[in-house]
C-alpha cells in the first residue's frame, strides 16, 4: 500500500510533523519520489510503530536509531537497560516542575544542584526528565541537610563519588560484554534466543552486582568510622 505523508501519518496516529522529525533523526527512510510527491510504503508504517513501541519502553531516539539500523542485534537488552533507567519502563517521566513538585524542592535548588555537576535527572532527547527513583534521592539528600552537613561539602562528596562510581561501571560494563553477552552470541545460534540469555543474564546480574557495592561501601564506611572513634 503507498501513503502520501498526511495518509501515513493519520495510520500510525502521529503528526505530520513527528514523521518529518524521525525522517531528520534518521530513524525514517526517505519516501519514494514522483515528482513532488513522497510516497510511503507498509515498512514505514512498521518502523514507525516499532519507533513508538520502543519509545514508550524508555528508549531515547539515539539509542533507537542504533538499534533499528542493527536490527534485533541487542534491542531487548537495550530495552531492559532502559526500564532499569526509567524506573520501571512504563512510569512516564517526570518533568522538572512536576518533579519538583512531588519531591517538595525548589526547581530552582535542583538546577542549582546540576549545574554543580551533580546530575539528578537524565537527558532524554534533549530534554532533562525525572523518575520517582530521583524524588527518594532528592529526599534522601534533604534529610543529610536537615542534620546540618554543609551543602557544598555534600557536593564535594557527590562528585568524588559520581567519578569513582562511573570508573567503576565502566568496567563492570566491559567485563559482562566480553565474558557475558559476547559468548552467548558467538554459542547461541538463534538471534533471539541469544537476545533472550543475554537480558536474562543482565537481569540477574544487575541486583547481584549493585548489592554487592552497596554491601563494600557499607562495611567500608563502617570500619573507617570505627577507626576514626578509636582514634
Amino acid at each position: 500500500m503507498r501513503y502520501r505523508v498526511e495518509q501515513l501519518a493519520a495510520a500510525c496516529d502521529v503528526s505530520v510533523d513527528t514523521v518529518r522529525y524521525y525522517q531528520s533523526r534518521g530513524l525514517l527512510p526517505q519516501p519514494a519520489r514522483e515528482g513532488r510527491v513522497g510516497w510511503y510504503g507498509d515498512d514505514h508504517v512498521e518502523r514507525i510503530r516499532r519507533i513508538r513501541d520502543l519509545q514508550r519502553k524508555g528508549l531515547t531516539l539515539a539509542a533507537i536509531a542504533r538499534v533499528v539500523e542493527e536490527g534485533r542485534a541487542d534491542a531487548d537488552l537495550a530495552v531492559a537497560v532502559a526500564e532499569e533507567l526509567g524506573d520501571g519502563g512504563d512510569v512516564e517521566p517526570l518533568t522538572l516542575d512536576a518533579f519538583s513538585t512531588a519531591a517538595g524542592v525548589p526547581a530552582s535548588l535542583i538546577q542549582a544542584v546540576e549545574r554543580e555537576g551533580i546530575q539528578i535527572g537524565r537527558e532524554v532527547d534533549g530534554e532533562t526528565c525525572y523518575t520517582s527513583a530521583d524524588i527518594e534521592l532528592v529526599r534522601t539528600a534533604l534529610r543529610l541537610l536537615e542534620f546540618g552537613l554543609p551543602l557544598s561539602d555534600l557536593l564535594a562528596l557527590a562528585r568524588d563519588a559520581d567519578a569513582a562510581m562511573r570508573g567503576l561501571a565502566e568496567r563492570a560494563v566491559e567485563l559482562f560484554d566480553d565474558h557475558v553477552r559476547r559468548p552467548i552470541h558467538d554459542t547461541v545460534g538463534d538471534p533471539a534466543a541469544a537476545e533472550e540469555q543475554t537480558v536474562v543474564a543482565f537481569r540477574e546480574l544487575l541486583p547481584a552486582v549493585t548489592s554487592l557495592v552497596e554491601h563494600h561501601f557499607r562495611r567500608v564506611l563502617l570500619e573507617t568510622a570505627e577507626e576514626r572513634i578509636e582514634e
